[in-house]
Formats: C-alpha cells, sequence, structure tokens
C-alpha cells in the first residue's frame, strides 16, 4: 500500500526526521487558509498521487503571490497527472500539499528497502538525489552506494557513517544522517513497511539535512496490524479493476494483453501467464480467486475481467483439490449464463472429479471449450484471439 507525501511526511516527523512546513489541502479555500498559516509570499504546490516523476510532469511548482497560487491550486485539483510512471489515464489530483520552500546547499538520495536477492533490508544512497536519479542509476551506477542490514544486528552507526562519508558529507552532516538512518530502520521495522525513499535527502545547513520528497510503501499483508497506516489508504488511486477485485477477496491486477486469466492459486496464475506468452498470447491480468472459490466469486472475476476492453477471450484454469471440479464447472455454467459473456472461454480443469467437469461443460450449450491440458487451453486462447 502506497501513501501519498503528506502522509509519509508526517511519518517521517513523528520519527524525528526533518521535514519542510506544510499542510495538505482537498480544495481551493483549504489551500489559501495553508498558505496563510505557513506564510510568505512564496510556497511549493505539489500534487498529491501515487506516482514519480510530479516535478517534470508540472505536478510541483513553486509559486509567488496569492493571484498564482489560487490558478495553480485550481488547475491542479481535479485533474488527472499523467507522469512516466503512470498509465496514459493519469492519477486523479484530490488534494495538493502547500509547503514552505527550504534552501537547498546539496540534493542527495536516500532509500531503505527489502533487496530480495540479499534477503535483506538494504540502505541506498547516492550524491546525485533529484529528479533525474533513474537516469543516473542506469548510467552511472557506481554514484549508487549501498549499505546490507544483518538482521540479528540491525542497522549499526557505522555503516550510517560510511555512508555519509561516501557522500561527501561534514563531519555534523554525517552525525545527523546517522541519526535519521537508525530513526528511519525503526520507522521501517515497527511500521511494517517494504520501502521508504527520500528523495531528495537536501543538505539545508553545515549540521543538518531534510527530508524534501518522500514516498511510503506498506507491506500489504501486514496491514491487519497496522490499521491506523490502513486507515490511510486512498482507494482513487488505485485501478478501479483492481480495487473492485480486493472487495470480492481476489487478487488482480491489470496487464496489457487481451487473454484474460481466471486461476486458483499464486502460483498456478504465474504458470499459466508464462504458458500464454509461451504459445504466442499476452495476459490481460493476474488473477487468483483462491481455493475455496464459488459460483458468485467466479461471477465476479468474469464481470472484473470483462471490464477490460482490450480481453479477446477468457482461459480459466482451476486445479480442484479442496472443491470438486464438477461443482467448480457447475460455477462457470452458472457464472457465464448470469453474466452474459459473448468472447470465447476456454477452461482447463484438474482434479478431484476432472472428468466429470469437463463433461458438464461439452454439454452446456454455451461459449465454453473444455481442454485436456493447460498447454492446450493456452493455445485454444492464443488461437481464438488470433483468429
Amino acid at each position: 500500500m502506497n501513501l501519498h507525501e503528506y502522509q509519509a511526511k508526517a511519518l517521517l516527523s513523528e520519527f524525528g526526521i526533518p521535514v519542510p512546513p506544510g499542510k495538505s489541502a482537498s480544495t481551493l479555500a483549504a489551500a489559501l487558509t495553508a498558505a496563510n498559516e505557513l506564510g510568505g509570499d512564496s510556497w511549493l504546490v505539489k500534487a498529491q498521487i501515487h506516482g514519480g516523476g510530479r516535478g517534470k510532469a508540472g505536478g510541483v511548482k513553486k509559486i509567488s503571490g496569492r493571484e498564482a497560487l489560487e490558478k495553480t491550486v485550481a488547475s491542479l485539483l481535479g485533474s488527472r497527472l499523467v507522469t512516466h510512471q503512470t498509465d496514459a489515464g493519469g492519477q486523479p489530483v484530490d488534494r495538493v500539499l502547500i509547503e514552505a520552500p527550504s534552501e537547498i546547499k546539496r540534493e542527495l538520495y536516500l532509500a531503505c528497502l527489502v533487496d530480495r536477492a540479499l534477503e535483506r533490508i538494504v540502505f541506498i544512497a547516492s550524491s546525485a538525489g533529484g529528479m533525474d536519479i533513474e537516469e543516473i542509476a542506469a548510467k552511472s551506477p557506481e554514484k549508487i552506494l549501498k549499505a546490507a542490514i544483518d538482521p540479528i544486528a540491525g542497522l549499526q552507526a557505522y555503516q550510517c557513517r560510511e555512508l555519509g562519508f561516501a557522500l561527501g558529507l561534514k563531519d555534523k552532516q554525517v552525525a545527523a544522517l546517522t541519526r535519521y538512518m537508525l530513526s528511519i530502520y525503526r520507522l521501517f521495522c515497527a511500521r511494517d513497511l517494504s520501502l521508504v525513499e527520500i528523495n531528495p535527502l537536501a543538505v539545508v545547513s553545515d549540521a543538518d539535512l531534510m527530508a524534501l520528497d518522500a514516498k511510503i510503501q506498506i507491506d500489504d499483508n501486514a496491514l491487519f496490524r497496522q490499521k491506523e497506516l490502513a486507515a490511510m489508504h486512498d482507494a482513487a488511486q488505485d485501478d478501479a479493476k483492481e480495487h473492485k477485485a480486493q472487495q470480492f477477496g481476489l487478487s488482480y491486477v491489470t496487464l496489457d494483453g487481451s487473454i484474460g486469466c481466471m486461476v486458483n492459486g499464486a502460483g498456478l496464475a504465474m504458470a499459466t501467464m508464462d504458458i500464454i506468452k509461451l504459445h504466442g498470447g499476452a495476459p490481460a491480468n493476474f488473477l487468483d480467486v483462491g481455493g475455496g472459490t464459488t459460483a458468485d466469486k467466479v461471477a465476479e472475476a468474469f464481470k472484473i475481467i470483462l471490464s477490460d476492453s482490450h480481453v479477446k477471450a477468457i482461459l480459466v484454469n482451476i486445479f480442484g483439490g479442496i472443491v470438486r471440479c464438477d461443482l467448480i464447472a457447475q460455477g462457470i455454467i452458472q457464472a457465464v449464463q448470469e453474466v452474459g459473456i459473448k468472447i470465447p472461454v476456454v477452461v482447463r480443469l484438474e482434479g478431484t472429479n476432472a472428468e466429470k467437469g469437463r463433461e458438464l461443460l461439452k454439454h452446456s450449450g454455451l461459449k465454453i471449450t473444455a481442454a485436456d491440458s493447460l498447454t492446450d487451453a493456452a493455445k485454444l486462447a492464443v488461437a481464438v484471439v488470433k483468429k
């Protein structure tokens, strides 16, 4: 789960990491009030969306004067911001952050995340922070520094100092970086995070640093014990189909292919997408309906898949272990009748009563093709789309 910048900065501030004075606003009146409370005659106006690259896309602007502030806030609120990290439709801007500008001496990059290859929490830092960090990482990887954390010993102060001196910081700045890295690590562990990214981490004086922008992600699997963070979720930033799937206990991820997939089990779903690609097709989604699937759940899954206009065929791949295949087949038939599916549906059933399930599908009178194997199902689905 992602947090907005203003939410991420509130968490950082709670754990002692300095952030610029700022207030979020969802209306023009609230934005003007926030600017008055911050004082001064210039402010940063920052669109709050779950996506990077806002600066280059016009979502972060430095404004001088009340008239310019009104114009900028009015143009952002209610719009959709398209960046290199969003799709062509962009993300809705329902809130802005009004922030006091900061004097910046240097811009650094600092992130804490889970490195799955190392099986460790790691800190990543660079002396070249700012909007072009992705380009720098690709073209000048030697500028990216890492510190892996031993899961038993935890983050050590010497690791922070090593990163600080490697970044070219002075003694007091290194001391500040050490304090903030130790605080970020505590935050990371205490709140079950999967990413804390500060870009830029600004050098603002000879003795201090400040988080000018922040991105935080929470591990979805830990939200049950992070209820305060779960309440911060902004559903408007989610893909509409993915959000609807969550309401019915379905695991769904939108992709850009033409073959809709409905599978029970994440591993089987990955294998299904792989074999579709192997035979020249492209999956339109990842969709795991779970082990104890029901006719109602299957119907909702079909509706979500069909809400994607790019889908030209649906491949259903079910392994009936807990639930018998004949019951699954009855559920699929009921769901296809209820939803009124007009495109071809290819079904592969395996497990308990698989043959009986295939017979039910074969004699259903519906546009459903029963396949004997996953390979046959994938080939059939790809062939139907190409035809």
